[in-house]
This record gives structure tokens, C-alpha cells and sequence, in this order.
């Protein structure tokens, strides 16, 4: 059956989710050329290549089983879809940012009749209507942040990563409204007949989440200190040993190993008479 999943046309959230989809065996064939549509070597599988903020109402629709965006455009839309996954990536927040040299230095400061400018409305007006705020939202598609040097906003509402462009135009957050990243979302409609399939896409690309930040670790350790190895290096279920043909005082250990592990694993090894270290990245982890 025919597996239509939607990823960002551009951008950091391109970037990365590509790179998910090729270590998950998900090859897009024609992806490089950047059209709408693209098929996959693998099984009954297509993916189109649609502007984030577009992708909610595709899966809410039911024209694409699922989709990749942010978590902040599935809240600005308020359109019902399925989260399947938090993936770990696009991570940013959706504040409130007033001029530095405002008085304004927390959201209670934001008297009403202010001015928000703001790429989200939807959220925006909640957000203040739950404060019992009475403000006037100014909808933009972009560059909010330059509003209340215009005069257009006394205040914003905007994503913020690593707080640069704030600090640019002389903006300081006095509240946080939404944290964010990619989600993989699923539509209801097509759970209705397309279940399993969708679990076993979703099931792989978590099996890539899974493997970020591990190493597979291999090395030959004397017999007598695999009571030292386990101690140190635990592994997933413990450390795997073999048998090294024609050697009954070396073994050959396996394990999976957290990246930041790493360095201090190798030293223990090789003060403890291990040999031939060998640590390899690791695409994908099915448990």
C-alpha cells in the first residue's frame, strides 16, 4: 500500500531529516533535483518536498499519511493530527521579546492596548488571552523581530534558537510561550488502513534516533580481567564475548558504547592489556 510522507522543502529541518531518512536504508532517488515529488528505493514509499508550515494541513487533509515539521507550526495550525515522534532536532522556543530599553522586563509588565507583532497569531492570542491580557496581535510573515523599531509593536512573539538575532536588534525574552523541534506526525485518516506500515517507518527512523551518540566498540582483552571489561563497559545487555580460534587466554569483546564514553573507555582498555581497539558509528538501533 502506498506510503506518501512529507519532509520540508528547505532548510536546517531538510538537511537533517535527509540525513535520517539515508541512515534509516530510506534512499530518495531523485531528491538531490529538489521537485515536489520524489520516490524511494525502497517498497511502495514516495516523498514530497512541501514548505514546512504547509506540511500540518497536508497530513491533517489526509492527501500525505505523514510529515515532518515543527512542533510550533502543529500548534499554530490547531489542525487534529497524530505526534508519533519527537525527533530530537529543530529544537527552539516561541517567546515574547520586548526592546531592551522598554520597561518592559517580564510578561506582567505588558500593559494592555499593547501592540505584539508576531508570524503566530493563533498561539499568541491564546497565550495572552489566558493572562487575561487584552493586546492587539499584528500578524507578519516574517522579520518581526525589526517591528518595534519601526513603531509597528510595542512587543514580540517569535522563535528563538540561540537568542543572536534577539541580541541583534536589542530584544531580551520575558517569556517563553511553546518549546519546539521536529515531530513526526501521522494522519488519522490514514491510521484508519495504513497502521502497520506507518508504525514500521516510524519504528526506523527512531531506530536512527536511537543509535545518535552511541559507537560500536570492539577489542581483544585478556580472559582474566572480563570481570573489569563488564564493570566498566555494561553495554546494552552486558558486553558480548567470542571465542578467538586457537586462543584460550584472549577473547574478543563487543559492545555498544555512549560517544562520550568513548575516550575513557579506550584508556581503560588498553591499561587492562586490550588490543586491537576498533570503534565504528552505528546507523541504526532495533531494539
Amino acid at each position: 500500500m502506498s506510503l506518501k510522507l512529507a519532509v520540508p522543502n528547505k532548510g536546517r529541518l531538510n538537511e537533517r531529516t535527509m540525513e535520517i531518512l539515508r541512515q534509516a536504508g530510506l534512499e530518495i532517488e531523485n531528491g538531490a533535483e529538489r521537485k515536489l515529488y520524489a520516490t524511494v528505493n525502497h517498497g511502495d514509499m514516495s516523498v514530497l518536498f512541501l514548505r514546512a508550515q504547509d506540511i500540518v494541513r497536508f497530513v491533517h487533509s489526509g492527501a500525505v499519511d505523514m510529515g515532518i515539521t515543527g512542533w510550533d507550526i502543529v500548534l499554530e495550525t490547531d489542525l487534529e493530527v497524530e505526534k508519533m515522534l519527537d525527533l530530537d532536532y529543530g529544537r527552539c522556543r516561541l517567546s515574547v521579546a520586548a526592546p531592551e530599553a522598554s520597561n518592559i522586563k517580564s510578561i506582567d509588565d505588558i500593559p494592555d492596548g499593547s501592540k505584539i507583532a508576531t508570524s503566530f497569531p493563533h498561539m499568541t492570542s491564546k497565550f495572552f488571552e489566558n493572562l487575561d491580557k487584552s493586546v492587539e496581535i499584528i500578524a507578519v510573515s516574517g522579520a518581526a523581530e525589526v517591528t518595534p523599531h519601526l513603531g509597528v509593536a510595542d512587543v514580540i512573539v517569535d522563535l528563538v534558537s540561540s537568542g543572536s538575532t534577539l541580541k541583534t536588534n536589542k530584544l531580551v525574552e520575558v517569556a517563553v510561550i511553546a518549546e519546539s523541534q521536529a515531530v513526526l506526525v501521522a494522519s488519522k485518516k490514514s491510521l484508519d488502513h495504513k497502521e502497520m506500515e506507518m508504525r514500521e517507518l516510524a519504528s526506523a527512523i527512531e531506530s536512527v534516533l536511537a543509535a545518535e551518540g552511541k559507537r560500536y566498540l570492539m577489542a581483544d582483552v585478556p580472559v582474566d580481567v572480563l570481570d573489569e571489561v563488564r564493570s566498566f563497559l555494561p553495554g546494552v545487555a552486558g558486553p558480548t564475548v567470542l571465542n578467538i580460534a586457537g586462543r584460550d587466554d584472549i577473547v574478543a569483546i563487543h559492545v555498544v558504547v555512549d560517544k562520550a564514553e568513548i575516550y575513557d573507555s579506550v584508556n581503560m582498555l588498553k591499561r587492562i592489556g586490550g588490543t586491537g581497539i576498533l570503534i565504528v558509528p552505528i546507523d541504526r538501533m532495533v531494539p
